[in-house]
């Protein structure tokens, strides 16, 4: 039973590390920065080009990036990398068959 636990909170660090993945490199190719500098603690306060254009335009670079679709709820709860990361997680939850 353990083992069980494990295996899926192993799963769900893979599956949580390959969507910040896509996410930096979302970030990465809005903001033209290196991906490497972003962290789940990442604000707009550390991209200068994280205003309210550039919030827009990385938007649609998640949007694309998971083939998703967010309302002006989700784009408001997005004040943070770790926010974002929760926001497109619940995303993929509700539609059906995703892989991330």
């Amino acid at each position: 039973m353990a083992e069980e636990n494990t295996d899926w909170r192993e799963k769900g660090n893979l599956i949580m590390e390959e969507l910040l993945a896509k996410v930096k490199a979302a970030f990465s190719s809005t903001f033209d920065i290196d991906p490497q500098t972003i962290t789940l603690d990442s604000t707009p306060n550390d991209i200068p080009a994280w205003d309210s254009m550039g919030h827009v335009e990385l938007a649609s670079g998640l949007e694309r990036a998971f083939g998703l679709s967010f309302d002006v709820d989700d784009l408001m709860a997005m004040e943070n990398v770790k926010e974002i990361c929760r926001v497109v997680q619940s995303k993929l939850g509700k539609v059906q068959g995703v892989r991330v």
